[in-house]
C-alpha cells in the first residue's frame, strides 16, 4: 500500500471521490501544510494555522496508479482559483498536492505541466506541489461525513 495526499477544497467531497475508486483502501480527512500542531477544525477555518483541508489516501498501486489519482484530483476542482473552491474561501481551501516521495513529486509536476498545456483552463494553475509532512487527522465527525449523513454532495 502507498499513500497520497491532496487538498482540493472541502475535504468531505474530496474524500468521497477518492474513497469511491477501486484500489483505494482508505481515505481520511485532515489538515496538512500548516504550522499548528493538532489543529482543530475551528482553528483551521480561522485561516491562522496555515493548514489546508486535505485527504490522505491509502491505495494499492497494483490496482490504481498515482497517475489515476492525479487525474481525479485535476478533474474535480478548479486549480486556478487561489484559496477558493466554489463558495468556500480561505487558505484552508487551496489546491495542493503533497508528495510522499521523489517519484510522486515528479509525476505531480509532470501532470501539472500537462494540465497547464492542455488549454482546459483559461487562467494559470496555482496548485502547490509540496512535501507531505505531518497529516493531522480531522475530528471523527468529519470522517466519511456524507456516508454518515446518508448521502450528499458538495462542490468540487
Amino acid at each position: 500500500m502507498k499513500k497520497a495526499t491532496f487538498a482540493a477544497g472541502c475535504f468531505w467531497g474530496v474524500e468521497e471521490l477518492f474513497r469511491s475508486l477501486k484500489g483505494v483502501t482508505d481515505a481520511r480527512v485532515g489538515y496538512a501544510g500548516g504550522d499548528t500542531e493538532k489543529a482543530t477544525y475551528e482553528e483551521v477555518c480561522s485561516g491562522k494555522t496555515g493548514h489546508a483541508e486535505a485527504v490522505e489516501v491509502t491505495y494499492n498501486p497494483e490496482v490504481v496508479s498515482y497517475d489515476d489519482l492525479l487525474k481525479v484530483f485535476w478533474e474535480n476542482h478548479d486549480p486556478t482559483t487561489p484559496n477558493r473552491q466554489g463558495p468556500d474561501h480561505g487558505t484552508q481551501y487551496r489546491s495542493v498536492i503533497f508528495f510522499h516521495d521523489e517519484e510522486q513529486k515528479k509525476r505531480a509536476e509532470e501532470s501539472k505541466k500537462s494540465m497547464a498545456e492542455s488549454g482546459k483552463f483559461s487562467s494559470p494553475i496555482i496548485t502547490e506541489i509540496v512535501p507531505a509532512e505531518i497529516f493531522y487527522e480531522a475530528e471523527e465527525y468529519h470522517q466519511q461525513y456524507f456516508a454518515k449523513q446518508g448521502g450528499g454532495t458538495c462542490h468540487t
